[in-house]
């Protein structure tokens, strides 16, 4: 009556086309439960469970996750407690505090940051079956030479 519109244009109109929004766990937040995202996510609440993106992850300073991150970016301002793991750029920024092991291609870490647990750098062209390019392999065989002692 208002509306030319049917309701099948109007519904087309509000989702979103393709996987390239952003969500958005807001501050005063909390949530429990796994995260699945194809777009960026941005946490600046409190979540208790994990994280699977195939985009960009940012917990802001006042964000609070307890669970694993996979990502193809992070960036961490506020507090992890949990596997960091990070197809790309991992920065932890200013202030932030994660406690639990990092995976990465790239690693940047600012110098008031707080990080305990291991970290293990992957090379950027790791294939779906865990292994990395031929070219890399022959980088790793050829750096592997045994270890020579100085008199």
């Amino acid at each position: 009556m208002f509306n030319a519109k049917s309701k099948s244009d109007a519904l087309s109109e509000k989702a979103p086309s393709g996987g390239s929004s952003a969500s958005l766990i807001g501050a005063g937040t909390s949530m429990k439960g796994d995260i699945t995202s194809n777009g960026d996510l941005r946490i600046d609440g409190t979540l208790v469970g994990n994280i699977h993106c195939t985009a960009k992850v940012v917990i802001g300073a006042n964000g609070v996750v307890e669970g694993d991150i996979n990502g193809q970016q992070a960036d961490i301002m506020g507090t992890v407690t949990g596997t960091i793991k990070v197809k790309e750029l991992l920065q932890l920024r200013s202030n932030c505090t994660v406690n639990g092991n990092l995976q990465s291609a790239k690693l940047q870490i600012e110098p008031s940051a707080s990080f305990n647990g291991q970290c293990h750098m992957i090379p950027e062209d790791i294939k779906p079956s865990g292994r990395a390019s031929h070219e890399s392999k022959k980088e790793i065989v050829s750096s592997s030479s045994p270890s020579i002692a100085l008199s």
